[in-house]
């Protein structure tokens, strides 16, 4: 079965490298579209796209672009890029996309192909994948590729290989990988953790197993959470387990620095917007998650902290931190549009704040509970639980209350 590419690239300055890749795959038998997303110097190949596609779907001149301040021109360029590939997927004219670029490329690439949904494939090679990914990859399933050389002169003896294996991998994707579905048999439960919550997820995904339901793990890493709400809006997921909505602390005091800051703002707001079934813990939110000791702000340095490892370390959110933590959390969860419930367990929210552990503070988990009492709807009931995160009865309550939404005739 042909499969039809979009690569992505600045002719300008990638035209040799786009002309191999786009070889590779027709050698192959399959179809290539290319889209130029450069806007400076002339190109000998005519693209499918042309760069005043692209800059028209931003609702821009390409002729104003290169009298703009650089970031601008290069967020422009993306967003013309993601309307234009989403629409192009949305139309079943695309399987997959590969891209190209340097620092700014990668920009504009990676831009386009976080419009797509998961599951689709997109593979990128850059000279900037061997650092700090995250700002360009978010919560999507976005393979990069480091380029090793340049790509700057043509195609090379260093590079031919690697962009042939780029190419190798977007095939591979699209002619092996299975679509995502939107829908299944069975019904799809999302639920998130830590590793210091691992002992309710465990419990959890093997009780809802046993009920019938697919259920899935999502790490509550910013990009976890994202991707769960993601795939929540995707349709792909009916019922939410949110165990640890750690990114939601993060999210509130991005003063803290915390690694685990959302990919994407608005967390505890899919579900709701989407009218699922949801039920909360608060899992996670008692602290805030470090690099190494010097990455934590001087203000943070005298609170409770539980060393990790060498490379990352947890701190306790204050009182004050987790009284506003609670009333946010109210606040989102009142706008749900579909069943909610609470559950707190009151002897510890992880393996870092049970009694004992580095991390106890039960005076401000109080505070949290007050405050999320105080400003939750009347309607949205909360269970506290006389025991800590980890213990199994915790996640079958917590089971026994999102079974139940789930049953409920829509």
């Amino acid at each position: 079965m042909r499969r039809r590419i979009l690569v992505i690239a600045t002719l300008d300055t990638k035209e040799s490298e786009v002309c191999y890749i786009a070889e590779l795959i027709q050698a192959k038998a399959h179809r290539v579209l290319v889209m130029d997303v450069g806007i400076l110097g002339p190109t000998s190949i005519k693209p499918d796209i042309p760069r005043q596609t692209v800059a028209d779907a931003a609702g821009a001149k390409l002729e104003d672009l290169p009298k703009l301040r650089r970031d601008i021109v290069m967020d422009t360029m993306g967003r013309g890029a993601a309307k234009i590939c989403k629409k192009l997927y949305d139309e079943g004219r695309i399987d997959g996309v590969i891209g190209l670029g340097g620092n700014q490329g990668t920009m504009i690439v990676t831009t386009a192909m976080r419009a797509l949904p998961i599951g689709v494939p997109k593979v990128v090679v850059s000279t900037v994948a061997s650092g700090n990914v995250r700002p360009y990859i978010g919560n999507k399933d976005i393979a990069m590729i480091f380029s090793v050389a340049d790509m700057l002169g043509g195609v090379n003896i260093v590079t031919r290989t690697i962009l042939s294996n780029a190419a190798g991998a977007v095939l591979g994707m699209c002619e092996v990988g299975v679509k995502m579905p939107t829908a299944t048999g069975k019904k799809v439960v999302g639920i998130t953790a830590f590793g210091s919550t691992n002992g309710a997820a465990s419990k959890a995904l093997e009780s809802l197993r046993k009920k019938g339901y697919e259920a899935v793990v999502f790490h509550a890493s910013g990009a976890g959470g994202s991707a769960m709400e993601d795939l929540i809006t995707q349709g792909t997921i009916s019922g939410v387990l949110d165990l640890t909505p750690h990114e939601l602390v993060a999210e509130i005091f991005p003063q803290a620095c915390d690694v685990y800051a959302p990919v994407s703002p608005g967390r505890l707001e899919a579900a709701g917007r989407s009218g699922i079934p949801q039920v909360i813990a608060p899992g996670g939110l008692e602290y805030f998650v470090y690099g190494p000791p010097e990455t934590v702000p001087p203000e943070y340095r005298n609170r409770k902290t539980h060393y990790h490892n060498p490379y990352n370390l947890n701190v306790r959110a204050s009182k004050q931190e987790l009284e506003i933590t609670g009333k946010v959390m109210a606040q989102r969860l009142n706008r749900a549009n579909g069943p909610v419930a609470v559950i707190i367990p009151l002897r510890g929210w992880s393996e870092r704040s049970s009694e004992g552990a580095p991390l106890y503070d039960p005076d401000a988990d109080r505070m949290f509970i007050q405050s999320l009492k105080q400003h939750l709807k009347d309607t949205i009931p909360v269970f506290e639980v006389n025991c800590h995160m980890n213990d199994p009865q915790l996640a079958e309550k917590a089971v026994e209350i999102l079974d139940k939404f789930m049953r409920r005739p829509c």
